[in-house]
């Protein structure tokens, strides 16, 4: 089955994930980016969908309070969308990706069973993830956000003892400030474990050969044996900052604009 593609963008798009957008179209799929306010630069031929549908603004307060001005603080987000692509799966609106992965090839899933993959050896990445709407994945996190707290039970006893000792010192009482991936790949991971499904991850290669080496993308190298592996379906960029930035000639930025222009 050849999905739709969803995501969550909030604030102007960089012309890096322009040219994940232009790039998961150009694979076939029908793409939809769900936001409070239109985006300006959406690549033609993606949707743009109300957000508030899925997940009201009014949740981003359980994170942190917003800015005097109304805007969101720091890692908020980050977090909200976490919560949001889970939404998104609860409604089967198809499958989630982050729009800094660009794909070089069609996503094919099995609608009855998980996708997702490894981001690093002991930890799953959520910028590629569908589930199916009644997984216990999914049931759990929509537990979760019924608390005002958003306190998960699937906490490591790391990060228990870090909001604890957090909480001892007079810091913040809410789990949101202690790491800004909390209810990312970490609450995947741990979920995944508990439900039986990490054997069922797709390996590393398969979608974050450069996540955690950002300069493989935007630097000049030889990116064709990236660009030719068969194993590789798409490349989550991860940009560090540098998604406005031009493409340096040589690079596989440089490949990706061109190509996906």
């Amino acid at each position: 089955m050849l999905p739709d593609i969803v995501t969550f963008w909030h604030g102007p798009m960089d012309a890096l994930r322009q040219t994940c957008l232009r790039s998961q179209l150009a694979s076939g799929h029908k793409v939809t980016v769900y936001s409070f306010d239109t985006i300006p630069g959406l690549p033609a031929g993606v949707d743009n969908a109300e957000a508030e549908a899925i997940l009201p603004h009014v949740f981003s307060e359980k994170l942190r309070p917003p800015q005097p001005d109304g805007s969101w603080r720091d890692w908020t987000t980050l977090q909200f969308s976490d919560f949001f692509r889970m939404k998104l799966m609860a409604q089967r609106a198809g499958l989630w990706l982050d729009a800094d992965v660009l794909l070089l090839k069609p996503v094919e899933i099995d609608p009855a069973k998980p996708y997702f993959a490894w981001e690093r050896p002991r930890q799953l990445g959520n910028s590629v993830l569908y589930l199916p709407a009644e997984h216990g994945i999914v049931r759990a996190f929509e537990a979760l956000m019924k608390q005002d707290e958003l306190t998960p039970d699937w906490l490591s006893l790391r990060h228990r003892l870090t909001f604890a000792m957090r909480r001892l010192r007079g810091g913040s009482n809410r789990l949101s400030d202690i790491r800004v991936a909390i209810y990312g790949p970490a609450a995947l991971t741990a979920l995944a474990h508990r439900f039986g499904e990490l054997e069922n991850a797709l390996p590393k290669q398969s979608f974050y050969a450069v996540h955690a080496e950002p300069k493989l993308f935007f630097e000049p190298s030889n990116y064709l044996s990236l660009v030719a592996n068969p194993e590789i379906i798409g490349l989550h960029i991860s940009p560090k900052g540098r998604g406005g930035q031009k493409p340096i000639p040589g690079s596989l930025y440089a490949w990706a604009a061109e190509r996906f222009a």
